[in-house]
């Protein structure tokens, strides 16, 4: 039995969100933002937050710097009951952030990486990580200090027993190289957007760019945002409708539909009950800011969640 549903080795930080400002931002002026929120950041911790929100046992291991945002980041989740006695802490370099600035449905993002980029391998106690039944990757080509490790890493936990998922998620190089197609070997479920899967494949078409993954991975899941998601697997694609929903922020609704997806998935749900999974937890990250603001919401993820039958779906039996 094991003692974690999923274990997450990844970034965190702080995202720092101001609302308002002008896409075209002139240099030497004073630019007032609207609105301004700090939210727990950065993709994986967003997904182990909001995973264990809707009940998994979440496993977390991570470096931050000596510093507040570092701590309060940590508490965060530590409140949504997700485990992070492993994560550790650089003695000089800072936790990372981010700034983000909603335009509408688009938005600049701008990140000092910090310690998201020290994370090594040889910081992370594979016993831990064991211990889960699954091991999810997010924000790949930032965390660079796991790079030379990964591969080997990865068939470690595959011979112990593990599922991995991966969610490359944005390459700031726009390279999308290595460790990226050493990884695939070992991943179960590969969760990239869409703009990132034409990206990392040159391909203007998003059916172009499924078939270069043909084979290379058991389970394709595509993130279409306000289209839903698309599977594939065993030569077949399925689509799968999202919410409709008004969102206030879509920021961090694809690592939401990654804890959707992963909680059912790992429940023994089929792929298509765990795109609906994913879309409802997407759909509800939109209903607060940041990633995680409508997940802490007690009342208001509860009557979401039951309004869209959430748990009904990946309490249903398989025989129904």
């Amino acid at each position: 039995m094991k003692t974690f549903d999923i274990a997450i080795a990844g970034e965190i930080n702080l995202d720092l969100i101001l609302y308002g400002l002008p896409v075209e931002m002139p240099v030497e002026r004073e630019l007032l933002a609207s609105a301004f929120h700090a939210t727990l950041g950065s993709s994986s911790a967003i997904v182990a937050h909001n995973a264990a929100m809707l009940g998994a046992r979440v496993a977390f291991t991570s470096l931050v710097g000596p510093d507040d945002f570092g701590k309060i980041a940590l508490d965060r989740l530590r409140s949504a009951g997700v485990e992070v006695s492993h994560v550790s802490a650089h003695p000089t370099l800072s936790t990372g952030i981010t700034v983000l600035l909603p335009h509408g449905s688009e938005r600049h993002i701008l990140t000092y990486p910090g310690t998201m980029t020290e994370l090594t391998c040889s910081r992370l106690d594979m016993g831990f990580l064991e211990q889960a039944r699954h091991l999810h990757l997010s924000s790949l080509f930032l965390q660079q200090g796991l790079h030379p490790g990964l591969p080997s890493l990865l068939a470690q936990l595959k011979q112990a027993g593990l599922t991995i998922s991966l969610d490359t998620n944005d390459d700031p190089d726009d390279r999308w190289g290595a460790p990226l197609w050493e990884l695939l070997p070992f991943v179960d479920v590969f969760m990239p957007n869409e703009s990132e899967l034409c990206r990392m494949t040159h391909c203007t078409d998003v059916e172009a760019a499924i078939a270069v993954f043909e084979n290379k991975v058991p389970l394709l899941v595509v993130k279409r945002g306000a289209r839903g998601a698309r599977l594939r697997a065993a030569g077949r694609s399925i689509d799968v409708a999202p919410l409709q929903v008004t969102p206030i922020d879509t920021i961090g609704a694809g690592d939401s539909f990654d804890a959707g997806f992963l909680r059912a998935y790992l429940m023994g749900k089929d792929p298509v009950v765990s795109a609906t999974c994913g879309n409802i937890a997407a759909a509800l990250s939109t209903q607060g800011v940041g990633g995680t603001e409508a997940f802490r919401d007690t009342q208001q993820r509860e009557a979401f969640l039951k309004r869209h039958k959430f748990f009904e779906r990946i309490a249903r039996s398989e025989l129904e």
